[in-house]
């Protein structure tokens, strides 16, 4: 008998050829990939996650960076109209999201948009989306990491009146040697991570919970301080400063598609994954419009450069005391915390998916059979990570995760649109609306996005890109598990 909402075991699906032919487009049936679904080297993944955990998990990926620091960058561009720039990015979001929602509930697996191309587009496009998910959570979890030392410093001034040297705390590039909080709060996330994945949701949803409470304050108290002349004018920049901000925004809601790297570890997956995703990204769209709302109101949009800690200078400007700034910074810094946290979550199960297919070492999908963790996995990436967000500034991660993020959008919208046509009697928990119209403005709205990203950005991305190549045709193409089972 199935429950909590796993598969049944794999069988060919009629009209759709097995595993054959070209190799660089051969594809792995749904089927195939449902019923694989929480196996891996030495032990499986464990169903504990409900519906409001997976929503945590996307929340806790996406909330935090956004409204805590690029907020301080993105409102020079666009004036007090930055909040009409998070509603545009998250609109630009909401394309993809409801793409991601129905392919998570047809195809409820740990990875995520590679998974979905390997059924529709094949290995070669599934390996790229693939590395594309690494470059977005790795890089983005080295991003966010960066950005938590500006409110530690904050918050250990107003507590114990001491900062962390700007030698320790500031990367290579931005005055220091190395960004040691940012260091330690990925290996932080990493402890927590190796525990299993009901207890790494549990510490999530505390985490989460204490940031949204934190907004809340911010709100409630930053309302008293708006000052209606600072909203005018509107938009000093025009429509092109709004874009401009847009497109630094959608960083911040890199990460409502966590939850669909939890399909494996979910108890209902095809109930409970389109719900968690659209859900999240409706609670962070309302939190950033309100905060921003308040935050320009409250403090003259051109005194928002050259600050990472914003609220908290707001909240002290407010009230006239430290103490609420101090609160803040503490949200802030537990905020940001849960975000390295869950995307560090998200990067660990794509891989562990990717390397259960053959196409990385089998070290990532090694599962430890106490926890039900892929401890591994969690070491190597949380090292890697680290080390990024330890020398690397900010800016150059943030935009290298949004060009991997918008290529891996894209090739979802177009997943979404060939599996209708290539198994229009698939069982289907949530379906896009108005299709194939809203998928197709989803893909139009990422390469639009991309196309606006600075030209060392697409550099970056194309070496990336052609290293990832070099090792698909060097070992992926060979050990994929296709492969093998053709021979």
């Amino acid at each position: 008998m199935l429950d909590h909402g796993q598969a049944p075991p794999a069988t060919p699906a009629a009209g759709h050829p097995q595993p054959a032919g070209n190799p660089l487009f051969r594809r792995k049936p749904v089927e195939r990939l449902v019923a694989e679904g929480g196996q891996g080297e030495g032990g499986a993944l464990k169903r504990s996650l409900t519906m409001w955990q997976l929503t945590m998990i996307s929340i806790g990926a996406t909330l935090g960076t956004g409204i805590f620091v690029v907020l301080g960058e993105a409102a020079p561009l666009a004036g007090p109209a930055v909040t009409i720039a998070f509603v545009v990015a998250g609109l630009t979001a909401l394309f993809s999201a409801l793409s991601y929602a129905e392919l998570a509930g047809s195809i409820p697996v740990s990875g995520s948009s590679y998974s979905y191309a390997y059924a529709t587009m094949g290995e070669l496009v599934a390996w790229v989306c693939g590395w594309c998910l690494i470059l977005e959570y790795g890089v983005s979890v080295a991003a966010v990491a960066v950005g938590w030392g500006e409110y530690l410093n904050e918050l250990l001034d107003g507590t114990i009146g001491i900062t962390i040297p700007e030698g320790l705390s500031a990367p290579l590039g931005e005055g220091g040697y190395i960004n040691l909080p940012a260091l330690v709060v990925v290996l932080l996330a990493m402890v927590f991570l190796m525990r299993g994945a009901k207890e790494s949701a549990l510490v999530n949803t505390i985490m989460v919970v204490v940031k949204i409470v934190t907004l809340l304050l911010f709100i409630g108290i930053g309302v008293m301080g708006i000052k209606a002349g600072n909203y005018a004018p509107l938009a000093p920049m025009g429509m092109t400063g709004i874009q401009a901000a847009a497109a630094t925004l959608f960083f911040s809601y890199i990460g409502f598609d966590a939850a669909s790297t939890a399909g494996e570890e979910a108890k209902n997956p095809k109930r409970d994954l389109p719900r968690a995703i659209m859900l999240s990204l409706g609670i962070v769209t309302l939190l950033y419009v309100l905060v921003a709302l308040v935050a320009v109101g409250a403090m003259p949009w051109k005194d928002f450069g050259g600050t990472e800690a914003a609220l908290a200078q707001i909240m002290k400007d407010v009230t006239g005391h430290s103490f609420w700034g101090v609160v803040l910074a503490a949200g802030a810094v537990v905020a940001i915390a849960s975000v390295v946290f869950a995307v560090l979550y998200g990067q660990t199960r794509i891989l562990f998916a990717m390397s259960r297919d053959g196409l990385v070492p089998k070290i990532f999908a090694k599962v430890n059979p106490k926890t039900g963790a892929p401890r591994a996995n969690a070491i190597i990436v949380s090292v890697f990570c680290g080390a990024l967000a330890a020398f690397i500034p900010l800016g150059e991660l943030a935009n290298a995760t949004s060009i991997g993020t918008l290529f891996a959008f894209a090739l979802v919208n177009v997943a979404v649109i060939i599996l209708r046509y290539t198994r229009p009697d698939m069982n289907r928990t949530f379906k896009v609306m108005l299709f194939p119209l809203m998928p197709i403005l989803g893909f139009a709205a990422c390469i639009y996005n991309m196309w606006g990203l600075p030209l060392a950005t697409w550099i970056v991305f194309g070496l990336w890109m052609a290293a990832g190549l070099v090792f698909y045709f060097l070992y992926g193409i060979r050990r994929s598990r296709l492969a093998t089972a053709e021979k």
